[in-house]
């Protein structure tokens, strides 16, 4: 990708106060147009949005949304929008065993409620915030009851069972970390205490390890900065058996949205570890293995993104050769091949924010080009030719893919790909990356575990 390296976010100023119109107003279209009964909202068709029978691990994104544009534009209403649809229907969300998306549900709905009212922006009690640290504390818990020890490490298992690890989970283990800053004690049989820190971190170790390859000749593919989506383990033995994917095109290819997710997941890890001053046996071990992650993952998708900074939905789509070299053009949204996936995108760029600003004492230069990788994702972003600016779309970022491989995302008339639809979580990273961008601008910054305390 094309890295622009003079753009500043004040840059982008104009274009991010315009964003947060268009983020409330389709925040209030979902609201009063979405048919509930059909569960979470998941993707769009033909601009409106429908569900898909998986799991409702988009519940909380819909929720985080309005929360997220209070907090960056001071909206009473949008808190009040979050807040109500929080309480009144996220509850179920907290004790899910079933699921490895606590992070993503419950820290974009009771995090930031928690965040916000710790930080006096809207008026709360005592008891609401003690309401939305023990929802935390519950969730951190029941995450990481869903546990697989392997002879060098362990992980939280995917919803496909004990024997898969996803990376997607990098992100979502946020919620272990934030329950231990809240000072939650987990209990196991026999009253054995599980420490959440130890095992967050160990999640993101084994990650580290199985799922993000470094060019070390680990098998055929091993390219540094590659991603598989899954890796399987015999869990009778605690051995690797090998790289899967279940939304990407396989195990020996890279899904970009599986690696947005290590993009991002890593530095946030790193970012707790260093504010919070932890200090625990080999920590700089620990250190340097996530950071060694952290870099891997966003020099791979800049080299293998197209030149505006979008990628297309797996670096080993069958048919991706047919667009030639596409890392020297801007993406071909409308092309017959292969789908983009701009939701990769906005989350990728959050990572590159995030690593960028982790290295800024370190490492001026590696700090100054990922940053500006981040920026310029951004400002392709929030361009007409992917902001859903039509007021009957009821998305906020086009051009989103969910399972190409399962053929669940739908093809409008004309075209041979996914174009034009948008995805909560597409929706939901974009509004995030949006407010991350905007509190930099003001000499700020942002984290999920802000004045979070005991």
């Amino acid at each position: 990708m094309d890295i622009n390296t003079t753009l500043t976010i004040s840059n982008l100023n104009k274009q991010l106060d315009e964003f947060w119109v268009l983020a409330k107003s389709k925040a209030l279209l979902v609201e009063s147009n979405y048919d509930k009964t059909k569960g979470a909202p998941v993707f769009t068709v033909e601009g409106k949005y429908t569900s898909r029978g998986w799991t409702e691990w988009t519940q909380g994104f819909q929720y985080g949304i309005p929360l997220l544009v209070a907090n960056a534009t001071k909206d009473e209403e949008m808190f009040e929008l979050g807040k109500r649809n929080t309480v009144n229907n996220m509850a179920h969300h907290i004790t899910h065993f079933g699921v490895h998306d606590h992070g993503f549900n419950n820290l974009s709905t009771y995090g930031n409620l928690l965040r916000m009212s710790n930080a006096e922006l809207f008026e709360s009690s005592e008891g609401e915030r003690n309401f939305y640290k023990l929802a935390i504390q519950a969730s951190g818990s029941v995450q990481s009851k869903r546990w697989t020890q392997i002879k060098d490490g362990g992980y939280m298992y995917s919803f496909n069972g004990p024997h898969s690890l996803f990376i997607d989970t990098i992100r979502t283990a946020r919620i272990l970390l934030a329950a231990h800053k809240l000072g939650h004690k987990m209990l196991d049989e026999n009253d054995k205490e599980i420490n959440l820190l130890d095992r967050a971190i160990t999640h993101a170790l084994t990650s580290a390890k199985y799922s993000v390859y470094y060019g070390e000749g680990r098998d055929q593919y091993d390219i540094r900065g590659r991603v598989s989506h899954e890796a399987i383990f015999n869990i009778n033995d605690g051995n690797f058996r090998c790289p899967n994917s279940q939304q990407g095109f396989s195990g020996f290819t890279t899904w970009t949205r599986g690696l947005s997710w290590a993009m991002v997941g890593f530095p946030e890890f790193l970012e707790y570890l260093e504010h919070e001053n932890i200090e625990i046996e080999e920590i700089e071990s620990i250190k340097n293995n996530l950071i060694k992650a952290a870099k891997a993952t966003c020099d791979f998708y800049i080299s293998h993104t197209s030149k505006d900074g979008i990628p297309y939905w797996d670096t080993g789509a069958p048919t991706l050769h047919k667009l030639g070299d596409y890392t020297q053009r801007k993406a071909d949204i409308y092309n017959e091949f292969e789908p983009i996936d701009s939701s990769a995108a906005a989350i990728g760029a959050q990572g590159l924010l995030r690593l960028g600003k982790l290295l800024e004492n370190k490492d001026k230069n590696a700090s100054n080009k990922y940053i500006q990788a981040g920026l310029s994702v951004l400002q392709t972003l929030l361009q007409d030719d992917y902001l859903a600016t039509d007021k009957d779309h009821q998305g906020i970022l086009k051009h989103s893919v969910y399972h190409w491989p399962n053929g669940w995302d739908h093809v409008q008339k004309g075209q041979k790909v996914p174009t034009d639809e948008s995805s909560m979580w597409g929706d939901y990273h974009m509004v995030e990356l949006c407010f991350l961008a905007s509190q930099m601008a003001k000499d700020g910054y942002y984290t999920f575990f802000d004045t979070l305390t005991p």
